[in-house]
């Protein structure tokens, strides 16, 4: 079954001195404030499309990721996945750096590393997001 997710963001002003808020309109967690100083220099409390797309990469991944390790037999238990996604002013995103650490008992850490680049493949996010880099980080905890 498909499903629908939607935030609504309201902008007042020009893009340089305006500002917004972006509210997540299905889950009803939360209205974030945002501008274009949030966005291409210090946070300053506010969010930004690229922390947005971190973060929605960032759970994508752990779960892709955490439901091949399953399906291999090794479910994990810890998983933990940071995104770091870099925006240029005047070139857009110019990559998204993702970084796992993971408690995984019985894999190999070469089991670990392939899993963990065809859960980076097959993310639903990931495969949104093809127009970037996408590098991968991944370490086993022992």
């Amino acid at each position: 079954m498909a499903t629908t997710r939607t935030a609504t963001t309201q902008w007042k002003g020009a893009l340089l001195d305006g500002s917004g808020t972006v509210s997540l309109d299905t889950s009803k967690v939360g209205t974030f404030d945002v501008s274009w100083a949030s966005r291409a220099e210090a946070a300053n409390g506010k969010t930004s499309p690229e922390e947005l797309i971190a973060a929605a990469h960032s759970s994508c991944f752990s779960m892709a990721f955490s439901h091949a390790l399953a399906q291999a037999g090794t479910p994990p238990q810890t998983v933990e996945t940071k995104a770091d996604v870099t925006f240029q002013p005047g070139e857009g995103i110019t990559g998204i750096v993702l970084s796992v650490r993971a408690h995984v008992p019985g894999i190999t850490a070469e089991q670990f590393q392939e899993t963990a680049e065809a859960a980076k493949a097959n993310c639903p996010v990931s495969k949104a997001l093809t127009g970037t880099t996408i590098t991968l980080n991944a370490e086993l905890l022992s």
